[in-house]
């Protein structure tokens, strides 16, 4: 068995990050649960939202006519607007048709907000805390995967372990400093090296052509182009600056 995954932060904490696989089984029982669980779990994997950014998205944020939503981040992060997007491959990756399912059945409470509660208004982030710990559990992942923050991490994870450019990753994450990007390099390192050894698949990709093309699916999103061993290493000098500085 291996241990868990995590990428590493000055402070001697851990950030714990989901497998693509695992990402697909919490989506899978958060569509089980309901569209509107569906939907805020994908949302916040798909553009590496916090619990509270979730909570505040209002519907004025999502223009689905045009296909895109206002993401208006905290502690300092920017705010960006996305694309939402569809997904040919994996339907539970679909964030623009879970957004639509939820839309035709959310209450019309007159809340502003594009996520309410059952009673009605806006749903706080300590209700999103019990609503993916339980679907977490469900979906079979262990304790300390059971926290939504672990979807920001898993996407920023997963598109290093694509070998996405760094500058898009740092746009999809909201990061002001490409320093707070340059954390989820060392676990691309650390996993990097656990592919090359020869007992263990690479990244957990299986040898099946469609598991091979789920995975993919869940680290890449539309759009994004690789970055070169040359930009890496710039954007490492980049970041040693920024923490000299």
């Amino acid at each position: 068995m291996h241990p868990p995954q995590t990428t590493s932060k000055s402070n001697g904490m851990s950030m714990q990050h989901l497998e693509p696989a695992e990402v697909l089984s919490v989506l899978r029982a958060a569509k089980t649960k309901g569209h509107r669980e569906w939907a805020m779990i994908v949302v916040a994997y798909k553009h590496g939202m916090r619990a509270s950014e979730v909570c505040n998205l209002r519907v004025d944020d999502v223009d689905l006519k045009n296909g895109s939503i206002v993401v208006e981040r905290l502690k300092g992060s920017l705010r960006t607007t996305q694309a939402i997007t569809e997904h040919r491959g994996e339907p539970l990756l679909n964030e623009l048709r879970a957004i639509r399912e939820w839309l035709r059945e959310r209450p019309a409470d007159g809340s502003d907000y594009l996520f309410t509660s059952q009673k009605g208004g806006r749903l706080d982030r300590t209700q999103f805390f019990r609503l993916f710990r339980a679907i977490a559990c469900k979906a079979g992942l262990p304790a300390e995967k059971r926290h939504p923050h672990a979807l920001k991490h898993s996407l920023a994870s997963h598109l290093v372990s694509a070998n996405v450019n760094l500058a898009l990753v740092k746009q999809q994450l909201g990061h002001k400093s490409i320093g707070s990007t340059m954390r989820y390099v060392t676990t691309s390192d650390h996993q990097a090296s656990k592919a090359t050894a020869p007992d263990v698949p690479a990244y957990g990709i299986e040898g099946s052509r469609s598991s091979r093309i789920r995975t993919r699916i869940a680290l890449a999103s539309k759009g994004f182009r690789g970055s070169s061993a040359r930009e890496i290493r710039q954007a490492r000098i980049a970041s040693m600056a920024e923490s000299a500085a």
